[in-house]
């Protein structure tokens, strides 16, 4: 089992930064992707950035230029690094951790709330 715990959220103006930071714990495989994904309510949980474990990046194309996401293999540790917040990346951010074998395993953090007033 795997213990995902998001923080760094909040009340921002548009323009501004927040990093968000996500620690995990429990039965962590060397090779995994680590990630984050937002939902604001009515919608479906979206995807924003991954990074696996030798730290090739992905990104959605609505944040492609603004999030940076990193990692700390060695504490577990992801980080989303949000520069030039726009009112529409307000939602719930979580923290995600994939990992196989022999079976997919998909944990998800608690959510952080992320609010970008314009």
């Amino acid at each position: 089992q795997v213990q995902l715990v998001e923080s760094g959220g909040g009340l921002v103006q548009a323009g501004g930064s927040l990093r968000l930071s996500c620690v995990a714990s429990g039965s962590i495989f060397t090779i995994n992707t680590m990630g984050w994904y937002r939902q604001v309510p009515g919608k479906q949980r979206e995807f924003v950035a991954s990074i696996i474990t030798r730290g090739s990046t992905n990104y959605a194309d609505s944040v492609k230029g603004r999030f940076t996401i990193s990692r700390d293999n060695a504490e577990s540790t992801v980080w989303l690094q949000m520069n030039g917040l726009k009112s529409e990346d307000t939602a719930v951010y979580y923290c995600n951790l994939k990992q196989s074998r022999i079976w997919d395993y998909n944990y998800w953090g608690q959510g952080t709330q992320v609010t970008v007033s314009s």
